[in-house]
């Protein structure tokens, strides 16, 4: 009896121990806890940096690197052309919008002009959009206006201010009357029009103002125009179609030569031409 009962304790102490053991999860699973032994060899203990904390972060996403892939991008980059003035001189296309970003840093301006959800039926159901128009402008001769449709509207908005960047137009101001100060106003009528809507522009005098509803009238205040009379015709309501209108008027004021612009012209090689083998693509 006294053996029978020796040997139950025995075993009795043997599995406690064992108990304790798996309690406390052995060497190698605290080792892990805290960052140490055989795990932190593997990659799977402390996170590291900051005590234990992770690595280095910094708030938001990085900006990608420009890397241009047009002639023009490359001269910009490289800081051989310095203003978009050059570039319009020649009438060059911009397909990057980074050109804008690296020549007007800082002065562009952007106003989100119409938000709207559209839809397509599909044989699943309806699948809803949002569709977004965006005015760009330095309030100093330059203007731009971009659409885009997107699942989010975050998304579009983003696309829009790209698609206005890359639509980037100078506007040409001229006078009313006697040429007395700086250029106020339109240099002539002017006409635009897109889908049902027209917009006419008419020369204004000095101190006017803008008389205009209120969707052409932000598109002339970023455009730079102090002093102009509008008249609209067609279904203004669909305010896409009148900003694109007034857009389009405006893209004309460097289309008409005035009287003052009737001299020899002379015709030099564009800046892409000039700068050609620094303007190649490089490796």
């Amino acid at each position: 009896a006294n053996l029978n009962k020796s040997s139950i304790n025995h075993q009795m102490a043997e599995r406690g121990e064992k108990g304790e053991k798996r309690g406390a999860g052995g060497p190698g699973r605290q080792e892990g806890r805290t960052g140490g032994g055989d795990r932190q060899q593997r990659g799977f203990g402390g996170r590291g940096g900051r005590d234990g904390k992770g690595g280095p972060r910094k708030g938001g996403p990085q900006p990608e690197e420009w890397r241009p892939v047009t002639k023009l991008g490359r001269l910009v980059q490289a800081g051989i052309i310095k203003s978009v003035e050059e570039i319009f001189r020649f009438s060059i296309p911009i397909k990057e919008s980074q050109i804008v970003n690296t020549l007007l840093e800082g002065k562009l301006k952007e106003e989100v002009m119409k938000v709207k959800p559209v839809q397509k039926q599909t044989q699943a159901g309806q699948r809803t959009r949002f569709k977004c128009v965006v005015l760009i402008g330095d309030y100093d001769c330059h203007i731009g206006i971009g659409g885009k449709v997107d699942k989010e509207v975050q998304g579009a908005v983003k696309g829009a201010i790209i698609d206005a960047k890359l639509n980037l137009i100078p506007v040409r101001k001229g006078y009313w009357g006697n040429k007395i100060g700086k250029p106020h106003t339109v240099p002539m009528k002017l006409t635009g029009k897109c889908g049902s809507v027209r917009v006419r522009l008419v020369p204004a005098p000095r101190g006017t103002g803008l008389v205009a509803s209120p969707a052409p009238k932000k598109v002339l205040q970023m455009a730079g125009i102090q002093d102009c009379y509008t008249s609209t015709e067609g279904m203004t309501n669909t305010r896409q179609n009148t900003l694109r209108a007034t857009y389009e008027a405006l893209v004309k004021t460097y289309k008409f030569l005035t009287p003052d612009l009737w001299k020899a012209t002379k015709y030099d090689l564009t800046i892409v031409e000039k700068f050609r083998d620094k303007a190649g693509a490089t490796s």
